[in-house]
């Protein structure tokens, strides 16, 4: 797997940002604000993150997505691995924020060795119209993450 920037007038792959968030208007403005890194395994684009600056050096890993056929072979943790690596060329905190019903991810950003520090209450009921559901649990509240570099 190759992983590189998106290019100057390249799209951001939508497709692959609605897999981890479900808002396009969302996904548009911190795609516009941030950087997005493409994930590709033989000339296909098979996944996506974007990094975030929120603070004086702090950035956030805002998206990150594995098309579906190729979740559960260990891409994921690269993904967030190179994310790791490209922020500490210029921050010196990453953070993340996932769903309390996103139980993979929230596992896979420890396994990385994320904290957590903090949890937002009803998050995703103030900033999200549609009613999200994963693994039978509704999405309510934004567990927040961190890691120094």
């Amino acid at each position: 797997m190759k992983i590189r920037g998106l290019h100057e007038h390249e799209q951001a792959p939508m497709d692959l940002l609605l897999l981890a968030d479900p808002s396009p208007e969302k996904i548009e403005d911190y795609v516009n604000k941030g950087e997005c890194f493409l994930a590709e395994k033989d000339g296909e684009m098979i996944g996506v993150y974007v990094l975030l600056p929120i603070r004086i050096g702090v950035v956030e890993l805002v998206n990150i997505a594995i098309r579906e056929e190729q979740q559960g072979n260990g891409l994921g943790k690269q993904l967030v691995m190179d994310a790791i690596q490209r922020a500490k060329r210029k921050y010196k905190v990453i953070e993340v924020g996932t769903g309390n019903s996103s139980i993979g991810p929230l596992a896979l950003y420890q396994k990385c060795g994320f904290r957590i520090i903090g949890i937002d209450r009803d998050f995703f009921i103030r900033h999200y119209q549609q009613k999200i559901v994963e693994n039978g649990i509704q999405c309510r509240d934004m567990i927040r993450l961190s890691l120094d570099l």
